[in-house]
């Protein structure tokens, strides 16, 4: 940027110099002297001055570019560490389009306020003062336009800066609006309310449309009353010069090089006005990242391991003491005191009914929320003291709606894993039985799965999950409702493949099937935030009447 100021400096001081040029071009042919000399200095100034302006400018673009490539990148970078009860009460649509639109309007305002404020304010002062060597009377006419500008601007810029903010926030909440309404898109089809959600784009788009005027409206002022003065200022000094010319107070080529100095002190002016509209613009932008910077993050750190390669991963074991939580002060507890305790290797069920903190538990275990009070350990060490990228690379977690990117198919089993070798890639699609959907997809692995899987099936995209987790050779897997969208057959395949997981890794299920808990070393009922008793399927069904009662409808509760 300092490069762009600099070249576009040395262009404006080169202009800065054609009126004198002018000026000795004229004198030359007062006298009837040949001016040939000054006209060649003239046209060198006007190619050179051209030249470094446009290079100066395309310095300054392109260093634009990086501000705001540096902005996305440090930004995408945070948002993709911010802590999950933090992305949890905050719009994703507004944090897209603050990574997006917002780093947009640095590039369009950062050369215009960094040119306005370093060559615009050089070259103004530099234009006054050769302005004074020629004549003080007309300078004083023309500092007083200037201070009348001043006054203007300072009282103009601060409303385009706030209109300029609202307009942003308007967008953020279209964005916002927009990824609500397609992240839902089969339901708000299947609803009819196509129409609905329109109109709550459409409020969003007009309430954007009616900031973005207002900030218009403002520059309009801004721009209009130092263009109308400015044209004022000719008029006056054009009056007042030619009665000093005719007093012969001055002559008439300094009278020229006055008005042209004028005419190249009205854009400079101009220009000074659009900088400063454009950095009211730029600190919008500016001020809602930074409120994205002040989020706070995960210190996640480089990447962890669950054991070292060719080393086949130990069991964890997972104890809960006396843990509280809620989701947000004020709110209940989902969490009232738990404790237990999972040994090594085995498969452990959670049962119980909907918001007995079955799911919390497991996301208590991953550190997306830490517990109010009370400690979750993982091999006896408090999760809050392990380094939260190895605690992560220990642990296989297969969420409720089990998530597929976009990508292929290979991109989303290798997911946080990097490279993985052919021979371990069939075995995790043997132990998924996904070897039958790679074998039918028109490039295997490497074929496309669409938004969100689109392309795959609710119990095929279950299974990639799975699939995933394994791959990561986990010493804890977290399995949360992953079998809820398979059918029978697959179901009772991949029982068996859990049932061989848990014999040389720690297995926690959150289940609804009886065929699931059965199989179970043992499981861990739960009922309004608290563990209401611990046991094999035949010491519950003989000492626990909710645990009878969810058994005997075949169908737990989730």
């Amino acid at each position: 940027m300092l490069a762009g100021v600099l070249l576009g400096l040395l262009g404006s001081l080169m202009g800065l110099a054609q009126p004198l040029a002018a000026k000795h071009v004229m004198d030359d042919m007062g006298r009837g002297q040949v001016a040939a000399g000054p006209v060649v200095a003239l046209s060198a100034l006007v190619v050179a001055g051209g030249v470094l302006a446009g290079l100066g400018h395309y310095v300054l673009d392109r260093s634009a570019e990086a501000v705001v490539c540096a902005a996305r990148r440090r930004l995408t970078d945070r948002l993709l560490r911010l802590r999950v009860p933090v992305v949890e009460r905050t719009e994703p649509g507004d944090l897209i389009a603050r990574a997006t639109s917002d780093t947009a309007l640095l590039r369009q305002s950062a050369p215009q306020a960094v040119s306005a404020a370093v060559t615009g304010t050089l070259i103004t002062v530099a234009t006054v003062v050769m302005m004074g060597l020629l004549d003080a009377v007309l300078l004083g006419v023309t500092l007083a336009v200037i201070a009348f500008v001043g006054v203007v601007v300072a009282v103009v810029s601060p409303h385009i800066g706030r209109a300029t903010r609202h307009t942003q926030e308007s967008v953020g909440r279209i964005g916002a609006a927009l990824e609500r309404a397609l992240g839902a898109f089969r339901t708000l089809k299947a609803s009819g309310a196509e129409q609905r959600e329109a109109a709550v784009l459409h409020r969003a788009a007009e309430h954007a449309r009616r900031t973005g005027v207002r900030a218009a409206a403002w520059e309009a002022v801004s721009a209009t009353v130092s263009a109308v003065v400015v044209q004022i200022c000719f008029l006056v000094v054009l009056g007042v010069g030619g009665t000093r010319v005719t007093s012969g107070a001055i002559g008439v080529s300094t009278l020229v090089a006055f008005l042209l100095y004028l005419f190249a002190l009205a854009p400079r002016i101009g220009q000074l006005v659009d900088g400063v509209g454009q950095f009211q613009i730029g600190s919008a932008a500016a001020a809602r990242i930074r409120e994205v910077e002040e989020l706070e993050v995960e210190d996640v750190g480089a990447p962890g391991v669950a054991a070292p390669p060719g080393q086949e991963p130990s069991p964890a074991t997972v104890t809960f003491h006396e843990v509280r939580f809620a989701y947000r002060p004020g709110l209940p507890d989902v969490h009232r005191r738990v404790s237990f305790t999972v040994p090594g290797c085995g498969l452990t069920a959670f049962v119980g009914p909907s918001g007995a903190g079955k799911t919390t538990a497991f996301s208590l275990i991953e550190r997306f929320y830490e517990p109010d009070a009370g400690r979750v350990s993982l091999d006896g060490k408090d999760v809050r003291e392990w380094p939260l990228a190895e605690l992560r690379a220990n642990i296989g977690y297969v969420e409720q709606d089990s998530p597929v990117l976009a990508g292929t198919l290979r991109d989303n089993l290798t997911l946080g894993v990097g490279e993985a070798t052919a021979d371990q890639l069939r075995r995790v699609l043997r132990l998924a039985r996904l070897e039958g959907v790679a074998d039918r997809l028109p490039q295997g692995l490497d074929t496309h799965v669409g938004h969100r899987g689109c392309r795959l099936s609710g119990g095929e995209r279950q299974r990639v999950a799975i699939a995933r987790a394994l791959l990561r050779r986990p010493r804890l897997l977290l399995l949360d409702e992953a079998t809820s969208q398979l059918d029978a057959a697959n179901e009772a395949a991949l029982r068996d493949t859990v049932a061989d997981a848990a014999r040389t890794t720690t297995v926690l299920v959150v289940a609804h099937r009886l065929s699931t808990v059965t199989t179970a070393d043992r499981i861990v009922v739960m009922e309004a935030g608290c563990v209401r008793a611990v046991g094999t399927h035949a010491q519950l069904l003989a000492g626990d009447s909710l645990y009878r009662e969810l058994a005997t409808t075949q169908l737990l509760h989730r």
